[in-house]
């Protein structure tokens, strides 16, 4: 059943349910992305394990989302059970084995793989508002920021940056609001109550450093197979909005990074977005433009972009038209929105004269899936009614231990699972506020100005009730104004300076606003 050059899916059957033929994804057309749909229960996951550990026996790397903790099986040698070696025999599988895969876990909060990072500033503008859920106004002071760290050189790589410059921003919005646009203390507020939501959610285990490299999740192991990245998403999910925006984010990098290739004898890399709903989900127009802008141009890029989900309506149609490869699970048709599903799912097939689309789609039974795979020229092949094959890796997750032994082998052992926390936005303007403040404090003392009481200067960086709040009460107004006016003077003048060093240092930036190192 095997065939070189191909993924082998399972096989396809006749109307009287004998067996028809192999059904194949060729490799050479793995980047034209493709589409797994099915209602729950109805064997989308045991799909996409087939599919990982077909590429990954190819020498294609993976990279995939674990939601519900099962895939973390295709780790471990599949055992012989009684449903896996029926299927085998069912479609004449006698080439069929058990064996592992070599895989990296990878775990935002770091406890049940490595830790995957990325800095704010390679986040980008357009994403970071979207994981906020910032409005426009919102979402217009956020670009401000992010150009005045650019253009001050402050480098943005965790939470606690981006809240100094939200800080500094809006102590001095009057001012900046000229250079860059209106600043609304309104809209900085907002914003910074926003980010302080995102680090309950547990969003600032995902910013800092050192920041996740796209070479490392396009690995291959010493027999040859591609390193199939599992992501434990079961307590990122608790947050989608963060999930969607990592992955989102993840895509964005290898666009950016790697290098045009064409159509490649199989993919550099194959990308799963399990739930991938979530990605749409609220989305404004112009992020599912650019989603849709990705996913067009990273095929010439090697990379296959295949999107999971319940329903095929999840995903927007001018996304939907540029996935060529199609496994379609039962649907149910119980309510309207139900039965437009089918038929939408129904109408993207190419026909088969042997039965009828739309019926067959809601009497599939588990681990059975309507597929269309590209072939020839990239045409779609003529949709197959498809018993997917059993998977060679374990169905099911693996346990604790196991899964621990894994992370004690792997090639990325040490790399990612320490902080570093080096000078960045937050250490630099806290040092500058402190600079202004000193120096502010020796022209006055130099004018023969009396100093104030002991303890009641202010670095113009503390917060209402965190200090300084019951000492500035007992100056004279006038005195703590002009005081506060004089440190603020002063730090621009800094940053001016800082500005000035640095004239034609150029950023570009990539297509979802990320920066690009």
């Amino acid at each position: 059943m095997l065939e070189d050059g191909k993924i082998f899916i399972g096989a396809s059957r006749n109307p009287d349910d004998s067996i028809n033929k192999g059904e194949y994804l060729d490799l050479k057309f793995g980047n034209r992305h493709g589409l797994v749909t099915g209602a729950t229960g109805t064997g989308k996951t045991v799909t996409l394990q087939v599919l990982a550990e077909g590429f990954a026996r190819a020498g294609v790397p993976v990279f995939a989302a674990d939601i519900k903790g099962d895939l973390s099986g295709i780790s471990a040698k599949g055992e012989p059970k009684d449903f896996l070696t029926k299927r085998a025999e069912q479609i004449g599988f006698t080439d069929y084995e058990f064996e592992q895969f070599p895989v990296i876990f990878w775990d935002l909060f770091g406890e049940k793989g490595h830790r995957v990072r990325t800095t704010v500033a390679e986040m980008g503008p357009l994403l970071l508002a979207r994981l906020m859920d910032a409005s426009e106004p919102q979402e217009g002071v956020i670009n401000i920021a992010f150009k005045i760290a650019d253009k001050a050189g402050l480098p943005l790589l965790d939470l606690k940056d981006f809240t100094a410059l939200l800080n500094y921003m809006g102590e001095n919005a009057s001012e900046l609001s000229s250079q860059f646009g209106l600043i609304s203390k309104a809209s900085v507020g907002s914003i910074q109550r926003a980010l302080l939501v995102l680090e309950q959610q547990g969003a600032e285990h995902f910013f800092g450093e050192p920041a996740l490299k796209i070479s490392d999740i396009m690995r291959t192991s010493n027999n040859g197979y591609g390193q199939i990245s599992v992501l434990a998403a079961d307590k990122l999910m608790m947050n989608p909005r963060l999930y969607a925006t990592f992955l989102l984010w993840l895509l964005s990098e290898l666009f950016e990074e790697l290098p045009e290739v064409g159509d490649p004898d199989k993919p550099k890399l194959v990308f799963f977005f399990d739930e991938a709903h979530l990605l749409f989900n609220d989305a404004p127009k112009v992020l599912t433009e650019r989603v849709e802008q990705v996913v067009r141009l990273i095929r010439s890029k090697g990379v296959g972009v295949y999107f999971v989900t319940q329903n095929p309506l999840d995903v927007p149609e001018t996304v939907l038209a540029q996935l060529g490869n199609r496994l379609q699970h039962a649907l149910r048709a119980y309510s309207p929105r139900e039965q437009k599903a089918v038929k939408t799912a129904a109408d993207t097939f190419r026909p088969n004269p042997a039965f009828d689309c739309a019926t067959v789609i809601t009497t599939l039974g588990t681990g059975e899936a309507l597929v269309s795979t590209l072939e020839a020229k990239g045409a779609p092949s003529i949709v197959e009614r498809t018993l997917i094959r059993p998977p060679s890796g374990r169905v099911g997750p693996v346990s604790d231990a196991e899964r621990q032994q894994i992370m004690d082998r792997s090639p990325v052992l040490g790399v990612y699972d320490e902080d570093v926390d080096r000078e960045s936005a937050f250490e630099m303007l806290t040092a500058r506020a402190k600079k202004a403040a000193d120096s502010d404090a020796a022209k006055r003392a130099q004018e023969e100005v009396p100093a104030p009481q002991e303890g009641s200067t202010t670095s113009g960086w503390t917060l209402p009730g965190f200090g300084g709040g019951d000492d500035d009460k007992a100056q004279p107004r006038g005195r703590s104004g002009y005081q506060r006016e004089t440190v603020v003077e002063a730090a621009m003048k800094s940053v001016a300076r800082t500005v000035a060093t640095q004239v034609g240092r150029a950023l570009v930036r990539g297509i979802l606003g990320s920066l690009k190192r």
